[in-house]
């Protein structure tokens, strides 16, 4: 048996939505994507694992699309998502066996920034000759801002959030021009928890500077 063969039942439609079969790679991808955000808002643990899962699904769902850079996006996301988890347990530093929240500093903004300008046209060049995309800017632009924002939310910098927010605003409809319709669905509803996830985020970073600031009487 190969292994597509294994793959072929999770390509299969489930449900038909707006006219459009959508199929169990959609429905799970959905699922685990929807409950790691809500767990990366909460700042759990889980959610590496669980994103973990997300990837796998999508690297079926994007490249069965046409998506190209976005399957390929979802290995860096694995191997991005083993190096959070290590971080989020061991990268506070000694006396602690957590990360603290905090904000960007100008030069990590300064490496973001040129990082994303330089990958976004690499791989707009890239998608536009070696690849099929219709869509071959707005796949790069939305791998780049992507691959920038989950740097951000491994080293739990708080405007990682704002990241994920602009890659959501345009991944909402690029996904319903392929007809992900239910996945363009699901990023309304990332769009939701990452404004959750920066309002508590930003909690946590208030209450981290105020204990840091105050002197015992």
């Amino acid at each position: 048996m190969s292994l597509a063969d294994v793959l072929d039942p999770l390509r299969q439609p489930l449900v038909t939505v707006l006219g459009t079969p959508v199929s169990w790679t959609e429905v799970l991808g959905f699922g685990s994507g929807a409950l790691c955000v809500w767990l990366v808002a909460r700042q759990h643990l889980a959610n590496w694992p669980v994103g973990i899962a997300n990837n796998v699904f999508f690297v079926l769902l994007f490249a069965q699309s046409g998506l190209y850079a976005d399957a390929g996006l979802q290995f860096v996301f694995i191997a991005l998502a083993a190096y959070g988890w290590w971080t989020w347990t061991h990268g506070g530093g000694s006396g602690t066996d957590s990360l603290p929240v905090r904000s960007t500093t100008r030069a990590e903004w300064a490496l973001l920034l040129a990082a994303g300008v330089v990958g976004t046209f690499a791989l707009t060049v890239l998608l536009d000759r070696a690849t099929d995309s219709t869509v071959p800017f707005w796949d790069a632009l939305t791998t780049a801002l992507s691959l920038a924002a989950t740097y951000g939310q491994c080293r739990k910098l708080v405007e990682s959030w704002w990241l994920w927010i602009a890659a959501d605003v345009v991944y909402i409809p690029l996904y319903a021009y392929k007809e992900l319709y239910l996945t363009s669905l699901l990023y309304v509803g990332f769009l939701t928890l990452c404004l959750l996830g920066l309002r508590n985020w930003r909690r946590a970073l208030t209450v981290r500077q105020r204990e840091f600031t105050e002197v015992p009487a």
